[in-house]
């Protein structure tokens, strides 16, 4: 299941590489947001409530605007009814998960790159807490885009149908993402996050096992 799996990653990877299509949606919006943000700034000082909340507004439009080609791409290629002969239902759900995961691992480590350069009160005073909530917070969103993705990959209206989907399932994961983000830049000690943390592995889990479950279901459908 393991080579299968790693399979179903490359072909998407492969794919990605040669029509860079997830990633250049990626990298324009984030760096068009960032831009917007800046100018709406100015010279004005921000509390930290609101800059860690815009850094997880960036991260999650920029995850709407690149994670939901994952099973479109294939309804679109017309590889849907050979990658459903081919592989298992659970190899199809982990390799695009795991494609998922490495996308939106890395575009996260530009924006936060990004947004540290060019917003200088953007300062992290506990890089432990930062870090740790920024993976978890990766593979949340990871987890909820591939299951949404799917869900809405045969649907007419597929760019309004995944925000308005993922909006209410992401609400949770934002809401103490960014409660971590901001203990980070308060330099708070690393205990004091551990209610998020465990919030965050806990939706993570839960998500896998749900849609595990119910992915059979919805590929096949």
């Amino acid at each position: 299941m393991i080579q299968q799996t790693t399979a179903v990653f490359l072909k998407d990877f492969q794919s990605e590489l040669r029509t860079r299509y997830a990633i250049n949606a990626l990298v324009m919006f984030v760096i068009t947001t960032l831009s917007i943000i800046l100018f709406s700034i100015g010279g004005e000082r921000v509390s930290l409530d609101v800059l860690a909340g815009m850094l997880w507004v960036v991260i999650f439009f920029s995850a709407m605007s690149g994670l939901s080609r994952s099973f479109v791409s294939e309804e679109e290629r017309g590889t849907t009814m050979t990658l459903q002969l081919l592989a298992q239902p659970a190899v199809v759900y982990f390799g695009k998960l795991l494609f998922n995961l490495v996308l939106i691992l890395s575009i996260n480590t530009l924006v936060v790159t990004l947004y540290v350069l060019l917003i200088p009160l953007f300062v992290v005073q506990s890089a432990s807490i930062f870090f740790l909530t920024l993976f978890l917070g990766s593979v949340g969103l990871a987890c909820a885009s591939t299951i949404i993705a799917a869900i809405i990959a045969k649907a007419n209206s597929k760019g309004t149908l995944y925000p308005v989907l993922s909006f209410p399932i992401l609400l949770p994961l934002l809401m103490t993402v960014m409660n971590a983000t901001k203990l980070s830049l308060d330099g708070a000690p690393f205990t004091e996050a551990t209610g998020e943390f465990r919030v965050l592995i806990s939706y993570s889990v839960v998500l896998v096992a749900v849609s595990w479950v119910l992915f059979d279901y919805v590929w096949k459908d």
